[in-house]
Parts: structure tokens; sequence; C-alpha cells
């Protein structure tokens, strides 16, 4: 297996912030809105270049989702951004009605996601956002890694035209994509090949799958690495290649088992290929409040949790 190292932890929300300002360098028509959070969603440097297109709406999600919306009528290309939790749950019906059935350019850029939140609590721990957004017709939804790959997704979905849903988190996590690379919304990342067992992981959990993979490999289990860092558009030709030839399927993510990755993956295969399938996801349940680290080994979403799963659905093959 390729030896994946890195030379730094750096949070996903600051690829997004620094992508961010790029934008608002290069083209004037980019404006960013956030409800009372641009600390923590790394709009500080996009506040301070360009005030007249930098709006704070307050706690008011639902009306910095209408203003962007509206902003999208004057040929901006808004992206808003807050806690996942605030941005979903809270602001459903305005997404649905002004960005995603109006089929408006706007940028949903959610930031604090799944259990990583950590010591905020179950209120705060968005674990059902990528089923709701997912649902939506026309919603694209991205959830990378790293730093690197935030930029590069935030810089991709500006040359996008129509709504999307950007995932990004708070904790450091390891850097380790190319600093260099072009994001292809929908294209599956395959990171390693192998013929025993597919592992499809998304977000945080994908450095977590590369520990679990390196360590089966030691074992002589041939894994099948792949990032889906696009939960919709779903790459079905790179799963289904993988299913194909190993016969076996995992899935990782920060997320609640149902309605997420790991669901889309298993109707896909469902459909066209049956094969087994291990869900390493939050099992139908709410957060709690404690350490990220914590947390996401409480729940399984961790190397330890992923190499188990593999070696459960392999006596399944």
């Amino acid at each position: 297996m390729k030896k994946y190292t890195y030379k730094e932890k750096k949070d996903t929300r600051s690829g997004f912030g620094d992508a961010l300002t790029i934008l608002g360098n290069q083209n004037e028509n980019i404006v960013a809105l956030t409800a009372d959070v641009t600390g923590s969603v790394k709009m500080g440097d996009f506040a301070k270049q360009h005030p007249q297109r930098f709006f704070n709406t307050g706690i008011q999600e639902a009306n910095m989702i209408g203003m962007a919306a509206g902003f999208t009528l004057e040929g901006k290309i808004p992206f808003a951004s807050t806690f996942a939790e605030f941005i979903s749950g809270r602001v459903y019906d305005q997404i649905r009605q002004s960005v995603a059935y109006s089929e408006k350019n706007v940028k949903i850029c959610a930031s604090h996601s799944g259990l990583t939140v950590g010591e905020d609590g179950a209120t705060h721990q968005a674990l059902e956002d990528l089923g709701m957004m997912k649902m939506l017709p026309g919603m694209v939804v991205i959830n990378p890694c790293d730093y690197n790959q935030t930029k590069a997704a935030t810089l991709a979905i500006a040359q996008y035209d129509g709504p999307v849903y950007l995932r990004f988190g708070r904790p450091k996590v390891p850097n380790f994509t190319p600093e260099n690379q072009t994001f292809e919304i929908g294209k599956a990342v395959v990171l390693n090949e192998g013929t025993d067992v597919s592992i499809f992981a998304t977000g945080h959990l994908v450095w977590a799958a590369v520990e679990a993979a390196q360590k089966l490999e030691n074992e002589g289990i041939s894994v099948d690495l792949i990032n889906i860092h696009t939960i919709k558009p779903l790459d079905k030709t790179a799963v289904l290649k993988s299913a194909q030839k190993t016969g076996a399927v995992v899935t990782c993510e920060e997320h609640n088992r149902l309605g997420g990755m790991g669901e889309s993956i298993a109707g896909l295969l469902a459909n066209q290929h049956p094969v087994p399938q291990e869900f390493v996801a939050v099992n139908d349940l709410f957060g709690e409040s404690g350490t990220g680290n914590e947390l996401m080994h409480k729940y399984g979403l961790d190397a330890e949790g992923i190499y188990n799963a593999v070696q459960r659905v392999l006596k399944q093959k």
C-alpha cells in the first residue's frame, strides 16, 4: 500500500476560509454571509478585505439563506456559512423552497459538523445533515477530508452553477492530500487499489480509513480504499468497479447510518451488484458531550472501528 504521511494537522474550516478569501480577490461577484460566527467559520479575512461584500446577519439563519437566494438574482455567488446543525436543521424550509426548489446558485457551507464538535454536545452535533441535503433535488453534497481538499472543493464549487452543500469541521486533522489538487465534483479519489475489501470513506473518516488500511495490508489483507468526497452525485462507476472487484464493502462516515453515504452506496449495490456491507457510522443515536476523539472512539468512528468492520464483512464473503 502507498505510504500516506502528513507534515501537519489543520482544520478543514480553515481550508474553506482561505479559499473564500482567494475567491473574493478573484471575483467581485462573490459575497459571504454568516450568522454571528465569523471567526468560527474562518470568514474574518474575507470580511476585512471585502467589507462591502460581507454580511453578518446575526443569529438569523433563515434570513441569511433568504438573503443568499436574493443575491443570486443579481448575479452574485453567495457563500452562506454557520454551524452544520443550524444551517441544515434550523433552516431546512428556506433551503428547500428558496434554494433547491428555486434552483438558486447558493453555496451552503456547514462548519462544526458531526461528533468532532465535541464538548458542545448533542444539540450542536449535526449527524443528519448529509441525508437531509442529499434528498433535495438538484443539491450537490460535498464532504472533503482535510484542509487541502476543502480548499480545493471551495474553489471548485464557485465555478459550479447550482446549489451546493459543503460540509467541513472544527478539529485539526491530518492534512495529507496534494496541496494543488484539482477537485472534481462527483469524482471519487482512489487512495489504494486492492482485491479483498472495499473501504469507502468520507470527511474526517478518510484518514482513519488510511490508518486501518495500512494495518490490514500489513496483515495481508488487500484493501481498495476510496475517498468519497462527493456524496451527491455519487461516483457510481467507482463504487461498482470496486465492489465487483472485492466482493465486500465497508462504508465510513461521521454521520447517522440512516440516510448517509453508506445508505447511498447500499442502495446502488442492492440494485446493481449486491455484496456484504458493514457500516461505520452512528447507529440511530444523538451525540453527547466529550472531546472529539473520545466520542469518535466511543461510537466506533476511528481506525479501530473500521478495522473491526472489515473483519466482520470478510466473514460474510
